[in-house]
């Protein structure tokens, strides 16, 4: 099941209904089943302090997954994707995209993480943005988003 939450931020999704369709079809385009996945819509602030507590690191991010997925294919892919709303809005205008096509964006990038996406390297990163392309495509295209 996919669910949108907020933490400590009021924000309020729009085409939740949608997205989530969007998100399924991504994910079963890759020959994979949806499991239990949170987006949680959160400040810059709480997603630093996860960012330090978790991953050592001390620096604002738009997105951070956790990845609870067994490592067998056959198994639905599952986890908690914590995405800051500021860091969203911030590089939607240092970017020139709109908020929205932005927020799709990340969505998407930590579906593809649950998917077995990486971007640590150049060329991960690379195929990374592309899939990311691929996925927003297809968003336009089957859902007029």
């Amino acid at each position: 099941m996919i669910s949108f939450h907020n933490q400590d931020i009021s924000f309020t999704l729009k085409n939740k209904t949608l997205l989530k369709k969007w998100i399924i079809a991504t994910i079963e385009k890759k020959k994979r089943k949806a499991g239990d996945i949170n987006f949680i819509f959160c400040s810059d602030e709480h997603l630093l302090g996860i960012n330090q507590q978790f991953l050592n690191h001390n620096t604002y991010t738009d997105i951070i997954t956790f990845d609870y997925s067994k490592e067998s294919k056959s198994m639905p892919i599952s986890g908690d994707i914590f995405i800051s709303v500021e860091r969203v809005l911030e590089n939607a205008k240092k970017f020139g995209k709109t908020k929205e096509n932005e927020l799709h964006r990340v969505v998407i990038h930590g579906t593809l993480h649950l998917l077995g996406y990486k971007d640590k390297t150049k060329l991960a990163k690379a195929e990374m943005t592309k899939q990311e392309d691929l996925c927003l495509k297809d968003l336009k295209a089957r859902f007029k988003i």
